[in-house]
């Protein structure tokens, strides 16, 4: 029998989701049949599988002891020696990291074994006395949105429960503001404005295509944008996105006729110039909360911007104004 005191990241949530969290090596199928025969009791009675757990619940669970172990991927951030992480913005709730490219943010995109962004921001909250694991029974530190493998930018991550629930509803309600940097091949005529059209997933592929008329599993897709310079066939643009499709700026850029720099699936492999991953940057974040933010409401109207986006001096030869540092506004 082990033992369960509920803290303040694990309080609200159902006890059939929390057994989930907490033993993840146990079935589903059999953690509903423990419920059932009254092997998890919640100070002292039987629990039933929907009751909410409250800040101070003792759990006692009569299950058997592998069931206890630690999947090896929860415990990478223990094999970061030096967490390296560029910090854009930090409070006691929430941090916001320059993810640079190249790196994997979840252990799935198909990364080394604690080479992840999360593992380290994990190890990172770990050293600062952060965050305890030891002290938590299913919270761990995580991310609330994601960005490809070899697109650079910002990303969001949650200290705490209430922090993360707070931000994952904001990001579906969208009351965040993304825009993004890009270089394309050519110059896109007008020099600002919309793209727009539909977007269908080739899961297998894991590629997108567009069309211009709505097709049976896809979905709209409007893209914003505005070129800042032009030169020698290539141009910076700064788009932002009213739908967050996958792949959504490099498919829709490619279809008009523009495909971004270094793109090996939607561009063009021969004019890349040797650059092996898209010219791709999530270099600013706007905070927009049109409802309560709870702990998060300092972060309203606040706009954070990365300075290095590394691809602007390369392919341009000067920095852009509003890039010069890494800035936080409010």
């Amino acid at each position: 029998m082990k033992e369960f005191t509920i803290g303040a990241n694990d309080a609200g949530q159902r006890l059939d989701r929390f057994l989930t969290k907490t033993l993840p090596l146990l079935p589903a199928s059999l953690a509903q049949k423990y419920l059932r025969l009254g092997r998890v009791k919640r100070n002292g009675k039987k629990a039933t599988r929907e009751v909410h757990l409250e800040q101070g619940d003792l759990l006692q669970l009569y299950i058997n002891d592998e069931f206890f172990d630690k999947p090896r991927e929860d415990n990478a951030y223990l094999t970061v020696a030096a967490p390296k992480i560029k910090v854009v913005y930090e409070d006691e709730n929430i941090l916001l990291v320059d993810k640079q490219p190249g790196q994997a943010v979840h252990p799935h995109d198909g990364a080394e074994y604690g080479k992840t962004l999360i593992d380290h921001i994990q190890a990172y909250l770990y050293a600062k006395r952060e965050w305890n694991p030891r002290a938590e029974n299913a919270f761990a530190p995580a991310l609330c949105n994601r960005i490809d493998r070899n697109t650079g930018g910002i990303v969001i991550a949650a200290k705490n429960a209430e922090a993360l629930r707070i931000m994952n509803q904001k990001i579906k309600d969208r009351e965040l503001e993304k825009r993004y940097l890009c270089i394309v091949h050519g110059a896109p005529q007008p020099r600002e404005g919309v793209l727009r059209g539909y977007i269908f997933k080739d899961a297998v592929k894991n590629q997108v295509y567009v069309t211009k008329t709505s097709q049976k599993g896809s979905k709209t897709a409007v893209t914003y944008y505005k070129t800042l310079f032009s030169e020698n066939g290539l141009s910076l643009v700064e788009c932002e996105l009213e739908t967050g499709r996958t792949h959504q700026i490099r498919a829709m850029f490619a279809d008009a006729g523009h495909p971004l720099l270094g793109d090996g699936k939607y561009g063009k492999p021969d004019k890349n110039l040797g650059r092996t991953y898209q010219a791709l940057y999530s270099y600013q974040l706007r905070f927009t909360f049109a409802t309560d933010a709870g702990i998060l409401s300092n972060l309203d109207q606040m706009v954070c911007t990365v300075s290095d986006v590394p691809f602007v001096e390369e392919y341009f030869h000067r920095p852009l104004s509003a890039l010069q540092k890494n800035t936080v506004e409010k």
